[in-house]
């Protein structure tokens, strides 16, 4: 009797084990779905339990899956592509932008030559915010004296309360007297060298309102305690979902410190970060030191934050800066390489700013000098802006497995990304990057870029477009925003077309370059059995759209970890 029952269960079992093993949570069918697998790059379906991928596939396999509770999801043919994993931004800087006043926007830029509709906008937001302590803005201003804007212009605007406005390009900072005051900024010089030769200071030594590179972080000092727990979280939240409008699903923080790690992971606690986070340490041109503080604050980040969502071991150089006619040198080569060197041995990752091809030489000599000294091991060095990397370093960079980190929307003007105009130097060399072998990590730098739109640095990687301003006149401030950016427009003409990507590369750089270029890519990057399901839908077939209006599409549907963090209309 006991075994005749012992039959029937496992007759039982036999017929009903196979569908529990194959039941899923969530089905999307009936789409259009680029995996970036190089076995199976394309797809009709894919099921999701928990924050995984269980399969991917043909409709009639996926909805073999299905069972009471599954939830399904009708992509309607849409096209799906996996979740785009940005690997360049700042999310502390983003939360205070969308938080303050945007000057600089794709519709247009209110710059100091047009002080009275500068003062109107910052008159009415300070008016429609009475109980900010600070002000924040964001706006195109020139960082060569004698033609930067001063602090009596903001003066004029608001006189009561701290106004401090961001560069777009994020290197320098446009004070009021009342921040001034605040920072600590006065007729006398600063402790810190470095800091003190970066305030602008008329002839008599009074400080302009103009901070550029290092002394920048005067002001951060000052504004540390200016906000509560609840508001740093509040601005990194609404980061986070202001990221997945655009698709975005993982991020690399080009700048940070421990501070700001353990605001990630406080939301995190909370569920409420909706974007993966990996947080260098650095801040905009501020050399480092190895100080025993520092040092701590490292091993403390990267023994505590190693997960998917929170995590760091990641060290920010500034070799050189972003603003003047040609951006400053901020370290003697041999200090540099030194410093590279001791933290390469303690095993942090390294990446590098360069916004100049010799300092871009010397990131790679020094990556180089890494290898052959601390012994060869899976670093994947970054070189942050490799717009600028000489052709001939294009070979090195791939045989040490070095990581080309770019922004496609920082391309391309007349004289591609150049800062110095009788400089006529190929950049952003895309193609010849790709072919080498090196690794290329896409990403926005926003919000240096606004909005972060990966579509339309997708669409500059496959045309090369030019852009000019739609007035006519010189670029906002002096400098080249980018593609889609302060209302400038694009011409039928491109910049050293040789160097275009496929769209296909572009996506791919956007979403397996960045994964592997944060050490995520056996769980980010494609859509795959076993990976995480960080995915897009888009409003049209980039891959089938002519070039020219990739930049128009729309995400409809943003997945982080099988859960729907955006959805268009919502």
């Amino acid at each position: 009797m006991n075994l005749r029952r012992l039959a029937s269960l496992c007759a039982v079992v036999a017929m009903w084990f196979p569908s529990w093993l194959l039941a899923s949570d969530t089905l999307l069918i009936h789409g259009h779905i680029y995996t970036g697998n190089p076995k199976a790059q394309w797809a009709q379906a894919l099921a999701i339990s928990g924050t995984r991928i269980d399969a991917v596939g043909s409709d009639q396999e996926i909805l073999s899956r299905k069972q009471a509770h599954t939830r399904i999801i009708d992509l309607q043919g849409r096209t799906v592509i996996p979740g785009i994993s940005d690997s360049h931004v700042h999310m502390w800087f983003g939360g205070l932008a969308l938080h303050g006043f945007n000057l600089s926007t794709p519709e247009g830029s209110v710059t100091a030559d047009d002080s009275d509709t500068l003062i109107s906008r910052v008159k009415a937001y300070a008016a429609s915010h009475p109980s900010d302590k600070v002000l924040f803005g964001r706006a195109d201003f020139s960082t060569v004296p004698p033609s930067t804007p001063t602090r009596e212009l903001l003066d004029r605007a608001v006189s009561d309360r701290p106004v401090v406005v961001h560069n777009t390009a994020e290197h320098a900072l446009w004070l009021n007297g009342k921040a001034l005051a605040l920072a600590g900024i006065t007729d006398q010089p600063v402790a810190d060298p470095a800091e003190e030769k970066n305030i602008i200071r008329d002839a008599s030594g009074h400080p302009s309102g103009i901070l550029l590179e290092a002394a920048m972080a005067i002001m951060e000092r000052a504004l540390a305690n200016q906000f509560s727990q609840d508001e740093k979280l509040a601005l990194l939240r609404d980061a986070s979902h202001h990221l997945n409008r655009y698709g975005i699903t993982s991020v690399v923080n080009a700048t940070g410190n421990l501070q700001e790690i353990e605001l990630y992971a406080a939301l995190r606690d909370r569920g409420e970060l909706s974007v993966r986070t990996r947080t260098s340490f650095g801040a905009v041109a501020v050399n480092h030191h190895l100080t025993p503080e520092f040092l701590a604050d490292l091993e403390k980040a990267r023994t505590l934050y190693h997960d998917d969502w929170v995590s760091a071991n990641l060290v920010k150089f500034f070799v050189d800066g972003g603003t003047g006619l040609i951006p400053p040198l901020t370290y003697e080569p041999a200090e540099y390489k030194k410093l590279v060197l001791e933290l390469d041995k303690r095993g942090f990752q390294i990446m590098t700013h360069t916004y100049r091809p010799d300092s871009s030489r010397l990131v790679v000599d020094t990556y180089e000098e890494v290898e052959k000294v601390n012994g060869h091991r899976d670093r994947r060095l970054r070189i942050e802006h490799a717009d600028f990397l000489p052709a001939q370093d294009i070979p090195r960079a791939a045989k040490y497995s070095m990581i080309a980190s770019m922004q496609p929307s920082f391309c391309c003007n007349e004289n591609g990304a150049n800062y110095d105009p009788k400089d006529r130097t190929t950049t952003d060399r895309w193609q010849s990057i790709e072919k080498s072998g090196t690794r290329l990590a896409f990403g926005s730098d926003w919000p240096c870029i606004w909005p972060p739109d990966p579509f339309v640095a997708i669409q500059e990687a496959v045309t090369r477009q030019i852009w000019r301003p739609a007035s006519g006149n010189d670029f906002p401030g002096g400098v080249f925003d980018g593609a889609g950016q302060s209302g400038n427009v694009p011409v039928k003409s491109a910049y050293t077309p040789e160097e275009r990507l496929t769209v296909e590369q572009a996506v791919n750089a956007y979403t397996q370059g960045s994964a592997y270029a944060r050490f995520s890519e056996d769980r980010l990057g494609t859509l795959e059995a076993g990976k995480e399901a960080d995915l897009t839908v888009l409003s049209q077939d980039i891959f089938s759209v002519d070039h020219e209006q990739i930049g128009n599409t729309k995400v409809l549907t943003t997945m982080v970890a099988g859960k729907v963090v955006f959805t268009q209309g919502q």
